[in-house]
């Protein structure tokens, strides 16, 4: 009977918080098993050959949405399956009530379980939920979430307050499916948040996604009056980075009030950026921005299939993500994935709905990106994608590291590797893909979770046994 289940020999190990190393690491039983520099091949059932490769921990894609445009299995099946082709071992989706999702409303109690049988068996990555609290009473269930469930962190959208804006005639209330949707039930969820956090000792957190609904109406209005473009740049007009800077100074003045402990997601913008960097002093509080925002810019886009909220902005604002990402101002890297096909963006603008995959593309672009061209050390391209957001939410050091006892999720990376994007290469269900045409040099050659390989050499390995992952 073999020693180890897997044996990756001659690479460099990427390790968060450390820096690089050249060393054999061995698997069994799910879990890494050794770390050493000439671990003997014959007492491995299989052993895959890293010389010249990076070996990463597999990335933790933290900000997902499964099942809000298509049935939960469907998505869960095909899109988790574009997430190995990226490098990602688990994925955080948000999931509300309300329309979209499952389209109802009710107690999370009930349905939670529906959402995690819905996934479970179709997923090809481990998994989670970020929750958003509703209603009050959904509130009130924080505590028995976060302790029986394991959940450890929740949302709030600013921008569904006041959502009956003059372009989209949608009631706020018939939408969410809520009560109050406004600051007093979003000060409400922090206190619940803060207290849930303190009673359990860990980290416990509240995720905002950060657009001021006041603001946008009035800027939405001018550029329908302005002729109604069907740009993105209209979209960003609409929804400038205006919004952004006001909502993180609502959202982060509460949070202070109450001790609650925030992820501002998806900064945009250079504006949002300063914003939140800002408004760090005192607070626990961790910044996100995506792939698309840190690559894609309405100066070179057309069409409407790269719409998305917050809007793909400016050249100068990707330039000052880029900036933050080196200079340690954000904390992570996401996707934002969410499966959004072809006939549902179509060539007007206001119809069209928001949002588009990439979690196929999470270390390749940090790679290719971060490393190759901006200089970013492989190990902070690891603490990017993997290891700080597992440990904003509770994951770490059971995920996002490469740590000897703990979840054998690894990402082998050939770093001169270079492929053309394509919407066939990643592997989803999306019929189109806005980073399409572009060359990008680093791509994983294989992920492995919980020490078995499920993606080799642009093909999937096996069946579907991604695993909920209580936090």
């Amino acid at each position: 009977m073999s020693r180890y289940d897997l044996l990756i020999k001659n690479g460099t190990l990427v390790l968060p918080y450390v820096g690089e190393v050249r060393a054999d690491l061995a698997t069994r039983d799910g879990t890494i098993a050794a770390i050493g520099t000439d671990l003997a091949a014959s007492e491995a059932e299989e052993v895959l050959d890293a010389n010249e490769l990076l070996v990463f921990p597999g990335a933790v894609d933290a900000h997902y949405h499964l099942g809000i445009y298509r049935p939960l299995a469907v998505d869960a099946a095909e899109e988790t399956r574009s997430s190995l082709v990226g490098g990602a071992t688990t994925v955080l989706s948000y999931f509300r009530t309300g329309q979209h999702y499952l389209n109802k409303t009710g107690p999370y109690a009930e349905i939670l379980p529906e959402v995690l049988a819905a996934v479970s068996g179709h997923a090809w990555t481990d998994f989670g939920f970020h929750l958003a609290p509703m209603d009050t009473r959904q509130v009130g269930e924080v505590p028995s979430l976060v302790d029986e469930h394991g959940i450890a962190s929740f949302k709030y959208y600013m921008f569904y307050k006041g959502f009956n804006l003059s372009a989209d005639s949608r009631d706020a209330k018939a939408f969410t499916m809520s009560d109050e949707y406004d600051l007093g039930h979003l000060y409400q969820i922090m206190e619940a948040v803060a207290a849930a956090g303190r009673d359990s000792g860990k980290r416990v957190s509240l995720s905002l996604h950060c657009e001021q609904a006041e603001l946008m109406r009035l800027f939405i209005d001018r550029v329908r009056a302005a002729g109604d473009p069907q740009t993105l740049k209209a979209y960003s007009d609409a929804r400038p980075p205006l919004t952004e800077r006001v909502a993180i100074g609502e959202a982060t003045t509460l949070a202070g009030a109450t001790g609650c402990p925030v992820n501002l997601l998806h900064l945009s913008s250079a504006e949002a950026l300063a914003a939140a960097t800002a408004a760090r002093a005192g607070l626990d509080l961790r910044t996100e921005v995506t792939l698309h925002h840190l690559c894609l810019n309405y100066e070179e886009l057309s069409g409407l299939g790269a719409k998305v909220n917050p809007p793909i902005r400016s050249a100068a604002d990707t330039e000052a993500l880029w900036a933050g990402v080196l200079s340690g101002a954000v904390d992570w890297v996401a996707s934002d994935h969410a499966c959004c096909l072809e006939e549902h963006k179509g060539d007007e603008l206001w119809p069209a709905l928001p949002g588009f995959g990439g979690t196929g593309l999470l270390y390749p672009v940090l790679v290719s990106e971060g490393m190759h061209r901006r200089g970013l050390a492989p190990h902070r391209v690891a603490e990017l994608v993997s290891a700080n957001p597992a440990r904003a939410y509770g994951l770490w050091p059971r995920k996002g590291s490469l740590l000897v006892g703990h979840d054998a999720d690894i990402t082998v990376v050939d770093p001169d590797l270079e492929q053309e994007v394509t919407t066939e290469l990643l592997l989803s269900g999306q019929d189109h893909c806005p980073f399409a045409g572009r060359k990008v040099r680093g791509w994983p050659v294989a992920t492995i979770l919980r020490g078995r390989v499920a993606y080799r050499d642009g093909a999937l390995v096996g069946d579907p046994r991604g695993e909920f992952v209580k936090r």
